[in-house]
Parts: C-alpha cells; sequence; structure tokens
C-alpha cells in the first residue's frame, strides 16, 4: 500500500480577487475549479491546476477574511512548484522580477536549481526544475508560454518541532521512505527528505526540525493542508483502516465529489489528508470549459441561490 505523491496543497487568501489574479493572470495556471468550501460555503474554494486538471498539479485557496499568517515552526513552510529546465527558471525570475514582489535568486538546492518567490500576501512558493520528469499538459490558454508553464507541485517543505515524532508517522504509519539530508538553503538547519512512489520532486516531504522557532499560526498567506495521492478507492478504505487499527484519530472517510478525502493530523499538528486520484474535476462539467462557472456537487446545489448571494464576485 503506497501513496503515489502529493495531490494537491490548500492554503489560504484573505484577498480571493487578486490571488486569482496573480495564479491565473502572473503565474499562468488554469482555474480548473470555482467552487466552495464544502464545511463554510460562505467562502471559495478555488483550485489551479494544469491544463487538464490532473491530480498532483492542484495549488487550492480557502477564501478566508483571515489576519496574515504568523510564520513559524509546526508548518508547512514552502511549496514546490514544478517546471522544466535551467532556460525556464530564467524566464520566471525575469517575469517575476518584473511584476515586483519578492523574489530571489536561481540556486541549487538539493541538486536542483530552485527560485524562490512570494504571492502578493506572502505565501512562499519555489519554482523547482524537475528535469523534464512526467507528462506535461499545458494550458493552451495560458500566458505562459507551454515550454515554460507550471508542470505540477511537489516538493512540499515542513518545519517541526519534533522531527522523530514526524518521521514515525511518515515512515511507519504511511510507508514513506527516508531518502537523503542535505543543508538548509540558510544553513540554519539539516533537511531531511522523505520519499513515496517511484519518488522525484513530485513525491517529496522536505521537513526540517525547527525547535527555536515560534509556533506557527494559520492565516493569509499560509497553508491549511497538504493531501497525498493514492489511486483508488480500494486503497483509500485500507488506509482508513489502517489509521483506525493504528487508533489514529481521524475525519473518517469524506466524499468531497471530485475525490474522496481522508483528514487527520500528525504529531506535530500539522493537518494531512489522503485523497483519490478520481472521479475528476470533469465530473461536473465539460473538460475545456473546467472553471468559468461556479461548480456545486449535488449535495450542495439545492443552495444554490443562497450561497451565491452571499459570495463576492470575483471579478
Amino acid at each position: 500500500m503506497q501513496l503515489t505523491g502529493i495531490h494537491h496543497l490548500t492554503a489560504i487568501s484573505a484577498k480571493p480577487r487578486e490571488n486569482l489574479a496573480f495564479y491565473t493572470g502572473l503565474l499562468g495556471m488554469r482555474l480548473v475549479k470555482k467552487t466552495v468550501n464544502q464545511d463554510d460555503v460562505s467562502a471559495y474554494h478555488l483550485f489551479y491546476a494544469d491544463g487538464k486538471a490532473n491530480p498532483g498539479t492542484d495549488l487550492t485557496f480557502f477564501d478566508f477574511p483571515a489576519a496574515p499568517e504568523r510564520r513559524g515552526t509546526n508548518s508547512i513552510s514552502r511549496t514546490g512548484l514544478r517546471v522544466a529546465g535551467e532556460n525556464s527558471l530564467g524566464w520566471w525570475r525575469d517575469r517575476l522580477k518584473q511584476a515586483g514582489g519578492h523574489t530571489g535568486d536561481v540556486t541549487e538546492v538539493d541538486g536542483r536549481l530552485t527560485l524562490p518567490f512570494e504571492d502578493q500576501e506572502g505565501q512562499r512558493l519555489v519554482l523547482v526544475d524537475d528535469g523534464g520528469r512526467g507528462a506535461a499538459s499545458p494550458w493552451e490558454k495560458s500566458a505562459v508560454p507551454a515550454e515554460h508553464q507550471i508542470r505540477g507541485l511537489g516538493p512540499i517543505v515542513l518545519n517541526v518541532h519534533h522531527l522523530a515524532a514526524t518521521e514515525a508517522v511518515l515512515t511507519k504509519v504511511m510507508n514513506m521512505r527516508r531518502e537523503r539530508d542535505y543543508p538548509a538553503p540558510d544553513a540554519s538547519a539539516q533537511v531531511h527528505v522523505f520519499a513515496m512512489g517511484e519518488g522525484g520532486p513530485a513525491a517529496e516531504l522536505h521537513v526540517t526540525e525547527q525547535k527555536d522557532l515560534q509556533m506557527a499560526r494559520q492565516g493569509a498567506g499560509g497553508v491549511h493542508h497538504v493531501a497525498f495521492r493514492t489511486p483508488d478507492e480500494a486503497q483509500y478504505h485500507a488506509w482508513t483502516q489502517r489509521l483506525n487499527e493504528l487508533r489514529i484519530p481521524n475525519s473518517g472517510e469524506i466524499d468531497r465529489f471530485y475525490f474522496r478525502s481522508l483528514y487527520f493530523r500528525e504529531p506535530n499538528g500539522i493537518l494531512f489528508e489522503i485523497a483519490t486520484d478520481g472521479p475528476g474535476f470533469a465530473t461536473d462539467e465539460p473538460l475545456d470549459s473546467l472553471g468559468e462557472k461556479l461548480a456545486l456537487p449535488p449535495f450542495l446545489e439545492r443552495r444554490r441561490k443562497e450561497i451565491e448571494a452571499g459570495l463576492k464576485p470575483l471579478g
């Protein structure tokens, strides 16, 4: 029973209009689903992905009017976005610096070229050269040329207070393997790489133990949770059984309509999700018109008028 990689990552934005402009306009990602938070329908849930909305490419945002994140330990501290090649990183460096905001330099980290940057709310991101590994599904309507488009997620970087506790869950519960260590870019600590499935940047967590940092407080510009891929419902049910047998508190199985979810917290409090690859975002919309209208799962459709009245237009 193996997780195959990163499924999606969900972050928090207090400025949904600016968020939409940044991720679809500047970053050229496709809005593949415009829906609501199923647990709080007053908030948008926006899904950005590649041209075909493939699992493993979804960067999603809850629209919460929250104060800015307080950075610290026990949090997801940076989200990797994969691109192909050194030329792409140079192209992105120039594009991001022209747009303003905080953009670093192209540097080699863990044997890969990277370009760190932040969005307009301080969301910490990094472009990572994945060497063109695996197939890509560019979006033909993107403002970004196909060869430079973001190919998917990974790696995901975590800061934790107690590494041993997190490592035990990753390796003994989630069947990940510890592959290697490397110095953090600022040389403040060692980064420990945990991989799943076939490995590579789309299937890695990079974990740093930070005992001297204050505890993070979630907010705008921060990350809510990270989800991991399981290929089918049989393995999804098996993961539920595994967590229950090990007496790990969890959400139980939740049908999100576009995928099935199972949530739990690792020992340092970071929220994890196991999610199925299917049914996918084309379940209720044609693939060529994803994200153009507000999509609601069937159990919320009867409340459409009420829900739409409570949402602010995105422009």
